[in-house]
């Protein structure tokens, strides 16, 4: 093999060494596999299921919005919980919840008549226990992995993460539509039941022992040191920015039904997973970048640029293209997001650090979906997309120009990630 191919493998190949020195990890990233698969398969079920029985871009578009609540409540509180409590044990609590909400919606769906508010109900309950376990989940990542290896475990769970985002939403699909939706949340619970087998096994991680317990003061606390640091700051409003502008996952469903390839409804979800799959597993340069922040903003403005681009595309095939790009240059952006908030925050402020990501992360998609269905509603789908993607560029350029940090960020220099990479050194020794 010439020196030069050798070269660019080593470059781009995953790092797996937290796979090989982490049982937790481990643990952790064979859930989220399973999980992830069932997830993403309700996720094309439950749009699905209301676009059959109501047929309106708002009613599927609400879907997102009656999440947005639970979603701000549970996740702040999901944080303060995370740096107070057992992880592992809010960890298990949360997926046992979340599997009691999907075999709901395969009862609800198995009814002669299934009821419209069900969904939107076990929508907002499912949200509210998920943003309650996941400040949880990315926190426990700074325990169970070295310091040296977050870049790795980032494009690693990144990749987890679009196996079930690729297969899943392809799956989902054609069983909902060829069996009903009953189909996808039955597999969705077992799901479940596998993942909380695997989670019970990871060990008891406790809280620190002077470790603040969850009030409002707590959260306080995770808010100022948040907003103290303009570095986090850009990372969380870039990215509500870009999913605000430029989320548009409702519309798939009339999109499909417009390019006359109904068929097509999974591919179209799975999409975004294929492009930032082939990104995580060519990611291994990203572990290695050190300007994280202007790597976010490249990353973002990629994102919109490509899905302005989708409006214009003549056929399902082009689409895919467009979306799949748009999913390479999303996940690159969560790559380098998750590195820089494991590497510079306190491990005793890292829940509820992780409370105040998850809104940014979370809120944007749910955001983004409602305005998305609103501006198909007087403009069209194309027309959705579309301006929907322009804006999301000029937003994400805009805040650059505005958070100099940010764009500045460098992490052989920072301060912060300085220090938590000297404790960390200590703390082996």
């Amino acid at each position: 093999m010439p020196t030069g191919l050798k070269r660019l493998l080593r470059h781009i190949a995953i790092d797996v060494s937290p796979l090989r020195d982490s049982r937790d990890y481990r643990l952790l990233f064979a859930s989220g596999v399973i999980t992830m698969f069932g997830t993403f398969i309700t996720m094309v079920a439950v749009p699905y299921q209301m676009k059959e029985l109501t047929d309106s871009y708002l009613a599927v578009g609400l879907v997102s919005l009656a999440e947005f609540v639970p979603m701000v409540v549970c996740g702040l509180w999901g944080g303060a919980i995370a740096d107070a409590l057992d992880r592992r044990k809010i960890i298990v609590l949360s997926e046992l919840g979340l599997l009691v909400t999907t075999g709901a919606l395969t009862v609800n769906a198995m009814l002669p008549d299934p009821q419209i508010w069900v969904l939107y109900v076990m929508g907002a309950v499912s949200t509210g226990i998920s943003c309650l376990q996941r400040p949880s989940l990315e926190a426990v990542f700074q325990q169970v992995v070295k310091h040296e290896q977050q870049g790795a475990a980032a494009v690693l769970s990144s990749m987890r993460w679009n196996f079930g985002a690729i297969v899943a939403p392809a799956l989902g699909g054609l069983l909902v539509t060829s069996f009903g939706p009953a189909a996808a949340y039955g597999l969705d619970t077992l799901s479940f039941v596998v993942s909380l087998v695997l989670l019970w096994r990871i060990r008891s991680l406790p809280p620190a022992e002077d470790a603040a317990p969850a009030s409002l003061k707590s959260l306080v606390e995770g808010m100022r040191y948040a907003m103290s640091r303009p570095d986090l700051v850009g990372t969380y409003l870039v990215d509500i920015a870009a999913m605000v502008f430029a989320m548009a996952t409702s519309l798939f469903p009339f999109l499909a039904d417009e390019l006359r390839a109904p068929q097509a409804l999974g591919l179209l979800y799975s999409a975004g997973a294929v492009g930032a799959l082939v990104a995580s597993i060519t990611g291994g340069w990203a572990a290695r970048v050190q300007r994280q922040g202007l790597g976010v903003i490249i990353a973002a403005t990629l994102w919109g640029v490509a899905v302005a681009s989708s409006a214009l595309a003549p056929n399902v095939w082009v689409v895919f293209v467009c979306i799949a790009f748009a999913g390479a240059a999303d996940m690159v952006s969560g790559i380098f997001r998750m590195t820089m908030w494991n590497q510079t925050i306190p491990p005793e402020l890292r829940g509820r650090l992780a409370g105040i990501e998850l809104l940014s992360y979370a809120s944007g998609p749910m955001l983004g979906n409602a305005r998305a269905s609103l501006m198909a509603n007087f403009g069209g789908t194309r027309y959705s997309l579309g301006a929907g993607g322009l804006l999301c560029v000029a937003a994400v350029l805009g805040l650059a120009s505005a958070l100099p940090k940010f764009r500045r960020y460098d992490a052989r220099t920072d301060e912060h990630a300085l220090a938590e990479k000297a404790r960390r050194e200590a703390t082996a020794v």
